[in-house]
């Protein structure tokens, strides 16, 4: 099973992501909304600003702090995971 970094030391299963997008659309937020009331939220943002949400085949919604574009590059495989830099938020 191959495990992509999101964060903080924080890792999510690559072949369970559905979609990653952007928390900035009304849609989005109303998903996100919805997965906190039914206790389907993961919150791995450590207390920064949300900038990617992450929809697992399983319906949950795990937040993190990490650029939509890297988390991107990560899932395709164009980002060294191991990189020194991986918990670099700007």
């Amino acid at each position: 099973m191959l495990f992509i970094n999101i964060g903080f030391g924080n890792m999510v299963a690559a072949n369970r992501v559905v979609a990653i997008s952007s928390p900035e659309s009304s849609p989005v937020k109303r998903l996100v909304a919805v997965a906190k009331e039914e206790g389907r939220i993961i919150d791995l943002s450590c207390g920064h600003k949300t900038k990617t949400v992450i929809i697992t085949d399983s319906e949950h919604v795990i937040l993190s702090a990490l650029p939509t574009e890297r988390i991107a590059d990560r899932l395709n495989g164009l980002s060294d995971n191991n990189s020194s830099d991986d918990d670099d938020i700007t």
